[in-house]
């Protein structure tokens, strides 16, 4: 290979025509190939998009161009051709100070310098915009980049400090250009046609709702620097923030645009693998791309994490040498470059991968909830409630965290291969023995991972028990009270409670046991990898061992991370099939000329004009169409129900009435023959559904409101007395399921729903056993017979003995047949058996009747509200339901003080105190091994080198044992919290007064009970201690800081100060926005549940549109909460990794100066120097760490 490498490269390498030179690829290699090479290719594609693109006409030519584009099309391209000649300038300054300048070196810069003068006049044509926002061409940029930090690292082993830096800007350069090219794409996507989709099906997406924003229009710089935040954040500081104070999304992140953008895309995949569809490469079709990209944004991000190690390496040579050439302040600015670049790098990439998990999750959730609106019972019956809700919140975020997932599978080995390499590079094989202790915790960590998850496991099951048995006592709260068995059900749901806090104490004790590996693998990994080192004879210097903590620290967190990383691929890979086979259901074919489903019709169109419903032969079932033997319930049923009639449905129990209408609606599984239900239907199932709300908008259910039409509906029903005793009238809110109404009332509500709308047919379900004789025989008469209903298509399920007779045909069923039909007058023989039955049925339920609520009476209406039951009905109602409530200002004292209660004072001195000693440890074996690369530079040793492995060795075992002692007391007193949190709180809420459950949905209870406790138990202790750690981690670094750079005392304080006011500035709107997320969450989820019990309602009276866009009001509240709380936390980020940034900067230029004897003061030793290096290189993260406060 060398020699055909050299036959290739002589010409222009005569010095070294080799591909391989030692360790490395040759410089000459790199640069005619990842640097020669590109830059040809970059011209050619450049020249032959120019000539070949033409401009589309898309842009009105009259309208200036954006700022955006301005610096698109001038500033890049001149900075770009600057930076090339400049490069020029420094080679021509080697060649005359006598140094030799090779063909390969002269051909990459001027092959450079025609990329940049190619692109500035094809950037000044008038298709440029069809050129430079190319999917292919913007791509291009961005690997130029990926390749341009290959050949940088060539360049900077050969210790070419200037030109190194010049070629970061490169690089830098082109990452810009790119991403100017994608953003100007973007936005040109906004505002004209879809072109170049990345959709296989051609179909223009539905125009998003949300308007013009000025999220869509926001410059380059805010863009970067996340500005747009501070209007809220201004109004976090001076008032309690509200909904309409955020953020608003932009265009892209529109619910009904994400929904509609993955639904094609599912439909499409849907139709091309009818038997296998893939709902995971329906959301690849769908944001695979954006996805793509951001990879790309993610190599260059971790390639920068080696950067700052391998600076600081050159830092701490130049300073061992003590050379009085100015490389040492270029390297110094270097390392801070370095780290504020990668701090916009990695910002970004966070954001906008937030932003595409923000809008998958809308996706996702907008389209199970149009599933459940669309599918049949009989369909949705091979899932559980409890399944399809867990579909809703576990199995789409693990869908979504699939997007952080499938990143780190390449990203983490990539990570670790390049570590590993410049470990080796330094310390050559005695890095081994230091990712030998790490690898044999890789499967100790996986052992626990597995532990972790069956524990976990199990824990959900009993959850999932405990939350059932809650919404179980909730549900019947009343009963439970006027019995007084509080205490004995608290106790049943204590058990369930025991059994859970078992669970989770096994798990975090083996968190604890992960905390503590993790922790102690740094101090462990230095012990044995320059114990080895020097036992080697090996000398160690500062820069090896610095550079090498360093790497480590970037290293060690991909080796733990990736058993975790793995178990998320596979969770979502489980979500992804649960999900697939929930989507794949099939739904009605529910045709737009009808506005009710016609399932089969096999008929002729005259056989049906003339009938209200028409059933030939029908055999229907309540099985899914995934069983092969379904049970038939419905046998060879063939029917004729004319328009306008009112029928009687009759039957013993169970002989099949309900199911006779569910068949009519579309509820059943169709096996064979036809149904055909003529026009609009409404619909009161036997168990009536009421929706959470006012009276009003459970009768106008989306339709406009007609006074005239609306009270006579009330009259009719016998609502308008039980509504004029009500506090709010018809604007009175219902609790969930109408808890706040009698059974009679919900009955009359749902019957005035179906009235209203004055539709073709009416079915009702045993609708008059709800209610007494008396109202039962006012509804009769006023509403199905009254002038309300009088044309319309009726059809009654009952055992009333006056509707049947009132009936203009009677239905009798028998065990799912129809034994017969035809006039009530004509009830007779084998029929008149089961109509005999049902006539003692009513009058048996005549004389045991319930307690009236409207009596016959002698005035207007004929009636009145029975004294006793209408109080207790009215004060159910008297209060409406309270909002949820929540805090202002900043988090009381009283909250910190009560939670160290609960976790037991005493394991709370213990946690801060092992904390602050463990840090201290830390820093003692840094601090001992500066001293003893200070003690090697010396020309004789002061003591032997066992001397200071073994005290080496007693700091790692102090600092194992205050991490272990930390783990294990945090763990305990997380689970002493949990156990009173979740106790106090149970006894509050089982000894509350019973006005407090009608004033509080069921909804907002269950999410305390779930949710809120789920973060008292699992994520505020994690939380609180990533923020301890990260507090004394930062701590620990103020004190190194201080202690070897004196001059970093007189930025201590202006430092603190504003990291502080940013802070207090951070803080006090992360409280509100954290505030509004966990309010913004339970209407999803209370909305979703609520549809799963009214499904079959809101089919039939075809409102599923109207909850669709009341669903998508919910999830925009959420978006626009998420995405605000996370261009928060991110402007935060940002301003913290740039202080950290600053700092780097100033404590390398001021160890410069001291190297330089420019200043009389001492900086430190360079065993020192490197040990603060290696502080300040691990300062981003602790300041980031900060961070974890706002989630309390």
């Amino acid at each position: 290979m060398t020699t055909m490498a050299g036959w290739f490269l002589l010409p222009v390498c005569p010095q070294s025509p080799y591909v391989w030179n030692g360790h490395r690829f040759s410089k000459c290699f790199m640069n005619m190939t990842l640097g020669f090479g590109v830059n040809v290719l970059t011209v050619t594609i450049t020249v032959l998009l120019g000539l070949t693109l033409k401009n589309d006409g898309r842009r009105r030519r009259n309208f200036e161009k954006s700022l955006l584009e301005k610096t698109f099309v001038y500033v890049l391209p001149a900075i770009g051709v600057f930076l090339s000649l400049l490069d020029m300038m420094f080679l021509l300054r080697r060649l005359l100070t006598g140094d030799v300048v090779e063909y390969h070196e002269w051909l990459t810069t001027a092959s450079l310098f025609a990329v940049w003068t190619c692109t500035a006049i094809f950037a000044n044509c008038s298709n440029f915009e069809r050129i430079f926002t190319n999917k292919m061409l913007c791509s291009w940029w961005i690997v130029r980049a990926i390749f341009g930090i290959l050949v940088f690292v060539s360049t900077y082993a050969d210790f070419e400090i200037l030109r190194s830096l010049n070629y970061s800007f490169v690089i830098l350069l082109d990452v810009l250009f790119g991403a100017s090219g994608f953003i100007i794409r973007s936005e040109q996507a906004k505002s004209s046609p879809m072109e170049d989709s990345l959709l296989s099906v051609d179909v223009d997406l539905e125009e998003s709702r949300m308007g013009n924003n000025k999220e869509d229009k926001q410059s380059c710089w805010n863009l970067l620097t996340f500005n747009s935040i501070m209007s809220v954040m201004n109004d976090g500081v001076k008032k309690q923030l509200d909904f309409k104070d955020l953020l608003q999304l932009p265009t892209d992140m529109d619910p009904s645009f994400c929904h509609n953008k993955l639904l094609i895309c599912w439909k499409g995949q849907y139709s091309r693998n009818g038997s296998n569809p893939s709902f995971f490469w329906a959301i690849c079709r769908a944001y695979g791309w954006p996805y793509v990209s951001l990879g790309l944004l993610k190599v260059l991000n971790d390639c920068l994490s080696f950067v700052g190690p391998m600076l600081l390496n050159r830092l701490i040579r130049f300073l061992q040498q003590g050379s009085r050439t100015s490389d040492g302040y270029f390297l110094a600015i270097s390392l801070g470059l370095t780290s504020i670049f990668k701090s916009f790098l990695d910002t970004q990439y966070t954001f906008h991968l937030s932003k595409l998990k923000l809008k998958l999750r809308s996706s996702i959730m907008t389209i199970i909830y149009q599933k459940c609106l669309s599918i049949s019972l009989a369909e949705r019956s091979q899932f559980s409630s409890g399944e399809i809700q867990t579909f809703m919140s576990v199995d789409t975020d693990r869908t979504v965290n699939l997007c952080n997932s499938f990143h780190d599978m390449w990203s983490l080995p990539l990570q670790i291969g390049l570590a590993l390499y410049l470990l080796y590079v330094q310390v050559k094989f005695a890095f081994l023995s230091g990712i030998a202790i790490t690898i044999l915790l890789i499967p100790v960590n996986k052992w626990i991972s597995e532990m972790i998850a069956r524990a976990t496991e199990e824990m959900m099951k009993q959850k999932d028990e405990r939350i059932r048995r809650t919404g179980e006592i909730l549900t019947h709260i009343h009963t439970l009270k006027t019995h007084g068995w509080e205490l004995l059900f608290s106790d049943w749901l204590m058990k369930t409670r025991s059994l859970e806090v078992s669970y989770l104490s096994t798990r975090k004790y083996l968190d604890a046991w992960c905390v503590f590996f993790w922790a102690t693998t740094p101090t462990l990994f230095s012990l044995f990898t320059f114990g080895l080192f020097s036992l080697l004879g090996y000398k160690l210097d500062a820069a090896t061992v610095f550079t090498c903590l360093a790497l480590f620290n970037t290293l060690i967190s991909p080796l733990n991370s990736f058993p975790w990383v793995i178990n998320g691929m596979i969770d979502a890979i489980i979500s992804l099939r649960r999900l697939t086979r929930f989507l794949s259901c099939i739904e009605p074919d529910r045709t737009n000329s009808s506005p009710s489903p016609i399932i089969n019709n096999d008929q002729a169109e005259s056989d049906v004009k003339e009938t209200a419903v028409f059933m030939s032969n029908s055999c229907s079932s309540w099985s899914s169409s995934k069983e092969v033997e379904p049970n038939i319930l419905l046998n060879n049923l063939t029917l004729e129900i004319y328009k306008g009639s009112f029928v009687a449905v009759i039957g013993e129990v169970g002989s099949g009435k309900t199911s006779l209408l569910s068949a009519i609606l579309g509820e059943m599984r169709l096996l064979h023959g036809s149904v055909h239900a003529n026009r609009s239907i409404s619909y009161v199932s036997q168990v009536p559904w009421i929706l959470s709300g006012t009276i009003r908008d459970n009768i106008l259910f989306g339709k406009d409101y007609d006074p005239q039409r609306y009270w006579d509906t009330l009259w009719a029903c016998a609502l308008d007395v039980d509504i004029s005793l009500m506090a709010g009238g018809d604007m009175a809110h219902i609790g969930e399921r109408g808890v706040n109404l009698s059974g009679g009332q919900r009955a009359r509500l749902a019957m005035a729903r179906a009235l209203y709308h004055g539709v073709d047919i009416l079915m009702l379900d045993d609708v008059l056993s709800a209610v007494d004789a008396q109202v039962a025989d006012w509804i009769l008469r006023n509403a199905i017979l009254g002038p309300l209903a009088q044309k319309r298509t009726r059809i009654l399920s009952t055992h009333n003995h006056q509707a049947i007779y009132s009936a203009d045909m009677v239905i009798v069923m028998d065990k799912g047949k129809l034994k017969w039909v035809g006039n009530p007058s004509n009830l007779s023989g084998s029929s008149y058996v089961a109509f005999s039955k049902l006539n003692e049925l009513d009058t048996t339920v005549r004389i045991q009747g319930q307690n009236s609520q409207i009596i016959e009476s002698t005035d207007t209406h004929k009636h009145l509200v029975d004294e006793k039951d209408d109080k207790n009905a009215s004060n159910g109602v008297t209060e409406t339901i309270d909002d949820e409530m929540r805090k202002e200002g900043r988090v009381q004292f009283s909250v910190y003080k009560n939670y160290a209660a609960f976790c037991g004072w005493f394991i709370t001195i213990i946690i801060c105190i092992s904390a602050f000693l463990m840090q201290a440890s830390r820093n003692g074996n840094d601090l001992w091994l500066s001293f003893w690369v200070d003690a090697t530079g010396r020309s004789q040793m002061d003591s032997p080198t066992t001397f200071y492995l073994v005290t080496l060795c007693i700091f790692c075992i102090i600092n194992s044992f205050f991490t272990l002692l930390r783990a294990f007391s945090f763990a305990f007193g997380g689970l002493q919290a949990a156990v009173k949190v979740h106790d106090t709180l149970l006894n509050k809420l089982i000894h509350a007064p019973i006005q407090f459950f009608y004033q509080t949905p069921g909804g907002r209870i269950l999410n305390r009970l779930s949710s809120d406790l789920y973060t008292i138990d699992n994520s505020l202790p994690f939380i609180l201690n990533i923020l301890l750690a990260n507090f004394v981690g930062l701590l620990g670094i103020a004190i190194v800081l201080s202690y070897v750079q004196v001059f970093f005392l007189l930025l201590l304080l202006p430092f603190g100060y504003i990291y502080s006011k940013l802070q207090f500035f951070y803080r006090s709107t992360a409280r509100e926005l954290r505030r509004l997320d966990s309010v913004s969450c339970s209407p999803i989820y209370s909305s979703f549940t609520e549809i799963l019990d009214g499904s079959a309602t809101i089919r039939a009276f075809k409102c599923e549109d109207f909850f669709f866009t009341r669903f998508t009001k919910h999830i925009i509240l959420y978006q626009q909460t998420s995405f605000s709380e996370t261009t928060a936390s991110l402007w935060l980020s940002l301003r913290l990794q740039l202080l950290a940034g600053s700092i780097i900067s100033f404590i390398a230029v001021t160890a410069v100066i001291g190297s330089l004897g420019n200043l009389s003061i001492n900086f430190g030793t360079p065993g020192l120097i490197g040990w603060t290096g290696t502080f300040i290189c691990c300062s981003n993260c602790f300041l980031v760490g900060e961070l974890f406060d706002k989630f309390y």
